[in-house]
């Protein structure tokens, strides 16, 4: 196996992504903090999300190998670059960097263990994914959407036990949009996942529903991305100016979805708004922190 096979089945640039939410709950729940404190937090939390994410990218991968022979024969195991062996110890090695990472921090800044515990939910929702969440459809869904903005909730116990009402916000909006997304992803594969036995929303209800219950998805994410600016945030002007960009673009997702006569070309555009959407929201929870 070389470095940079390894390098590509971890997919650094998802999981930098996911990180950002680590970043945001950290800037956040910040209190008069030295500049040097404040980053060392920030490096040891970014870490040990970047590691366990990874751990999280390589079992899916392993699971996937039969799929990915078809689906995705470039990706390095089913090409051959890393064998199902190197592949098992390579999702080992930095599963256990990511929770040594948290447990370091644990140390220096004597968080006792909770961070600890999230660090190993994280990486435990990983495996459940992997080996059981991915066919399950809308629980799959459940998870990968949590998976991702559980980073906030992480961010914010590295500073206090007692998470402010905002982060929890910052989270149900990430939560609903991711999920909204994921479910909308059901309905552009529905015929794929017709084959391999996925039960989506889209295979168990029809797309039409699907994409209905995707609006109730976003108008959620709408609503709690609003409310932060009720709370004492850092600096709700920056905040206020920055997210009506992300709710521009998700209500406009919303509206494509409500279409009665939506074809695969447009669960793509949506699915494309809505990851759009979900950047720049969390651009705007960075600016709250300024």
């Amino acid at each position: 196996m070389k470095f940079k096979d390894a390098i590509e089945i971890i997919r650094p640039i998802n999981c930098i992504m996911g990180s950002l939410t680590v970043i945001i709950g950290i800037l956040n729940t910040r209190t008069g903090i030295l500049i040097e404190i404040l980053l060392i937090n920030l490096i040891l939390g970014i870490l040990t999300y970047f590691f366990i994410a990874g751990s999280g990218m390589v079992i899916n991968d392993i699971y996937d190998i039969e799929i990915d022979k078809i689906n995705r024969p470039e990706r390095p195991i089913p090409r051959g670059s890393i064998t199902l062996k190197q592949a098992k110890i390579l999702f080992l090695i930095i599963l256990t960097i990511g929770v040594a990472l948290s447990i370091i921090h644990s140390i220096i800044f004597n968080l006792g263990f909770l961070n600890i515990v999230f660090a190993m939910f994280f990486g435990f929702l990983g495996w459940v994914y992997a080996k059981w969440g991915k066919k399950q459809g809308f629980l799959g869904n459940l998870v990968v959407s949590l998976s991702f903005s559980i980073g906030l909730i992480y961010g914010a116990i590295l500073n206090s036990s007692i998470i402010p009402l905002y982060i929890y916000y910052f989270f149900l909006t990430c939560f609903f949009l991711l999920l909204s997304r994921e479910i909308i992803k059901g309905c552009e594969d529905i015929e794929g996942d017709k084959q391999y036995g996925i039960k989506t929303l889209a295979i168990q209800i029809g797309i039409e529903k699907t994409a209905k219950f995707s609006v109730v998805c976003d108008i959620l994410a709408i609503i709690f991305f609003s409310l932060p600016i009720f709370t004492p945030i850092i600096n709700p002007v920056l905040f206020f100016i920055s997210m009506i960009f992300g709710i521009i673009i998700v209500i406009y997702a919303l509206i494509l979805s409500l279409k009665s006569d939506l074809q695969t070309a447009d669960f793509k555009k949506i699915s494309l708004f809505l990851k759009l959407g979900a950047f720049l929201g969390l651009i705007a929870f960075i600016f709250a922190s300024i």
